[in-house]
């Protein structure tokens, strides 16, 4: 009996580890891909804005979205993000202001000025895509945030693939490298079990 719980206890003990580690390697993994195939539309996911001025995650991920447009990828950008209590923009209205400023023609960029978290954000970008009769996205965020962001995406009907960013303060350190992947690790697990989203802060500047 002694060696059945202990065997027991054992298990109890490696198959969650098992599931994080190998959770951990497919977001270090995905983190790496940029895929520039050609794609109906260039999705970027919004981060936080200060009075319509990106923070230095979402310049980031902008200023990708914009070498990806420069260079053919798609002929759209679609921007994502509404906006918390007491802001005047929308992550959305201030991705697409600044995408304007950097030459983009405004009939190029479409705002979904909607959601509150990634999935909120991800599934409005697809209800959008729908509506325009488009279905493939190459996924704009950072390289840690590729692997959910396109989990969700795929499962809400989306023919998707990521090309992150590889500026910003996602990346700047090792430090903010483990922190990012790490943070992806259990909120993918946590979508994964619950079909819920799960984002948690930067410890760097937004």
């Amino acid at each position: 009996m002694a060696r059945w719980t202990r065997r027991a206890i054992a298990g109890a003990i490696l198959i969650p580890a098992v599931l994080v580690v190998g959770t951990a390697v497919r977001v270090w993994q995905v983190a790496r891909i940029d895929d520039r195939s050609a794609a109906d539309a260039i999705v970027v996911l919004g981060a936080a804005q200060y009075s319509g001025t990106p923070s230095s995650v979402f310049e980031a991920r902008l200023e990708q979205a914009y070498k990806l447009y420069e260079d053919g990828v798609a002929p759209e950008i679609i921007t994502v993000g509404g906006k918390q209590q007491g802001d005047e923009y929308t992550e959305a209205a201030s991705g697409k202001n600044y995408l304007i400023d950097r030459g983009v023609p405004a009939n190029s960029i479409t705002a979904v000025q909607e959601g509150s978290d990634t999935l909120l954000s991800i599934e409005a970008v697809s209800e959008e895509m729908k509506d325009q009769g488009i279905n493939s996205a190459v996924l704009v965020s950072d390289p840690w945030h590729s692997l959910r962001t396109r989990t969700m995406a795929r499962d809400a009907g989306l023919d998707a693939w990521t090309a992150p960013t590889r500026q910003g303060p996602a990346v700047y350190t090792r430090e903010s490298q483990f922190h990012g992947i790490a943070r992806e690790t259990a909120a993918l697990i946590w979508y994964q079990l619950t079909h819920f989203s799960a984002d948690f802060p930067y410890p760097t500047g937004q």
